[in-house]
C-alpha cells in the first residue's frame, strides 16, 4: 500500500457525496439532449496579483532541494502564489560545513551554497532554459544545549534523539531560505540573492513515554529528517506546543520565502538608482 502523501487535500464530504448529475428523467422517454449537470466544485483560488509574481507567471522557477516537505509545501501553494512552472534540481553539495560555526551561520552557509551550485549547473540549460528563479532551504534542529541535530544515523540513534529532546522540554526549527534570480546585465556575480533565516520554538511533550518514543521511531516516519520527527504527520503526537511558523518546522517559511521573492525580482535598475541617490546624498 502506498503511503505517499497526496499533494492536493481530499475532496470535502459534501463534494465527495456530490452526485455527477442530477439528470432530469423525461415523462416521455429518454431525451438525445445532454444531462442537466449538478452545480459546479468551488472555483480555485485566485493567484495573488503582485508584480514579482505575475512576472513568474509561467517561467521556470527552481527549487533546489530533494525535500518531499518543501517540495509539497510550494506545489500546495502555487495555486495561490502563482508558481506553475516549478521544477525540482536537488543540489549536489554533501551539506558538510563545520561544525564549529554557529548553528545561524552553518544553516545559512549551507542553503546559500545550495542556491548558488544549482545556479552554476542550470544557468546554460540549453534542454530546460534559464531559471528565472532558484530557491534553496536547509533546516537544522538545535537543541537546548544547542547541539545541531541532523537525521538519525539508526534506530538507536533514532530513540536518543528524540529522548532527549523530550527531558530538554523545548528546542529551535531554524530554516534558512535563499532566493536567488540570475541578472540580464553582465554585473558580477550575475545574480541577486536574497537570505532569511526563520527560528520556530517546539515543546516536547514531557510526559511521553518511552514505549511511545519508540512506537513512533518503529513507525519510520522521521527517519528521513532532521531531529527525527515530522510535525505534519505521527510526529505530532510528541509535541505539546510550537511558538513560531509551522510551515518552518515542515522545512519552508512560506510567508518569508514570498518577501525574498518579491525582493530578488525587482527591476535591475533599481539598484542603480539607490546607488545614484546615495551618491547624491554624500
Amino acid at each position: 500500500m502506498s503511503t505517499t502523501t497526496p499533494l492536493e487535500p481530499p475532496p470535502s464530504y459534501e463534494a465527495a457525496n456530490r452526485p455527477l448529475s442530477t439528470a432530469i428523467p423525461s415523462p416521455h422517454g429518454p431525451s438525445s439532449q445532454s444531462p442537466r449537470v449538478g452545480p459546479p466544485g468551488p472555483r480555485p483560488p485566485i493567484p495573488l496579483n503582485l508584480p514579482a509574481l505575475v512576472a513568474l507567471r509561467g517561467k521556470r522557477v527552481v527549487l533546489a532541494s530533494q525535500s518531499p516537505r518543501r517540495r509539497q509545501l510550494l506545489s500546495q501553494a502555487r495555486t495561490q502564489i502563482g508558481l506553475t512552472n516549478l521544477d525540482v534540481v536537488p543540489s549536489r553539495f554533501a551539506e558538510d560545513l563545520p561544525k564549529s560555526l554557529s548553528p545561524l551561520e552553518y544553516v545559512l552557509e549551507t542553503a546559500s551554497i545550495k542556491a548558488r551550485e544549482v545556479y552554476r549547473q542550470e544557468i546554460d540549460n540549453t534542454e530546460k532554459g534559464e531559471p528565472a528563479l532558484i530557491i534553496a532551504a536547509d533546516t537544522i534542529i538545535i537543541s537546548r544545549s544547542g547541539k545541531i541535530l541532523e537525521k538519525p544515523k539508526n534506530e538507536s540513534d533514532h530513540f536518543q534523539t528524540l529522548k532527549m529532546l523530550r527531558d530538554e522540554g523545548s528546542h529551535k526549527v531554524t530554516t534558512a531560505v535563499a532566493v536567488m534570480a540570475p541578472l540580464e546585465s553582465a554585473v558580477d556575480p550575475g545574480y541577486r540573492m536574497e537570505t532569511h533565516v526563520e527560528e520556530t520554538t517546539v515543546k516536547f511533550d514531557q510526559t511521553v513515554t518511552d514505549d511511545l518514543i519508540l512506537a513512533y521511531v518503529r513507525t519510520r516516519d522521521g527517519a528521513d529528517k532532521a531531529g527525527g520527527y515530522g510535525i505534519q504527520t505521527a510526529g505530532s503526537i510528541l509535541i505539546e506546543r510550537i511558538e513560531g511558523t509551522y510551515d518552518n518546522v515542515v522545512g519552508m517559511p512560506l510567508r518569508a520565502t514570498l518577501k525574498l521573492i518579491e525582493k530578488v525580482m525587482q527591476p535591475e535598475e533599481f539598484g542603480d538608482e539607490a546607488e545614484e541617490e546615495d551618491e547624491d546624498l554624500i
